[in-house]
């Protein structure tokens, strides 16, 4: 049986998404949850995907600074029950999706992207060369 594209995600799936992420990020900011290695090492929550049936949540995050991802992995791996508790006194919903967290590498790329894109060999060929274009030549 061949498997059917992905639909995009509902208006309804998007907004209870973005109140997720609001609600994990103000407890990280405000010390709700305390551990250690997310004292020493803050991150940011970067977005929160739920599946179509809204019991998985897929929390993308960074480390504000860059650096050790996998600290920062594993303590909010510690501190999941609490996060999803705090969400659930947030957030009103009929089941709270459960939390798994992945480490948002689109910063990294977008770097990565911006320093091709500034090398001298990729710059020449961004350079506006109208001289041989006759369509941009004034009557």
């Amino acid at each position: 049986m061949a498997k059917q594209p992905a639909k995009a995600p509902s208006q309804r799936q998007l907004r209870v998404a973005e109140e997720i992420r609001q609600a994990l990020s103000q407890a990280l900011e405000r010390g709700d949850i305390y551990d250690p290695d997310l004292t020493r090492r803050p991150v940011t929550i970067t977005g929160v995907n739920l599946s179509p049936d809204m019991r998985n949540a897929m929390v993308s995050f960074t480390p504000l600074g860059g650096g050790e991802a996998e600290t920062s992995m594993k303590a909010l791996m510690r501190q999941k029950g609490h996060l999803r508790n705090h969400v659930a006194n947030t957030v009103h919903m009929k089941y709270v999706p459960a939390l798994r967290f992945v480490e948002d590498k689109s910063f990294d790329v977008a770097d990565h992207i911006g320093a091709l894109l500034r090398d001298p060999h990729v710059a020449q060929d961004l350079v506006d060369d109208r001289s041989g274009d006759p369509e941009d030549e004034d009557d």
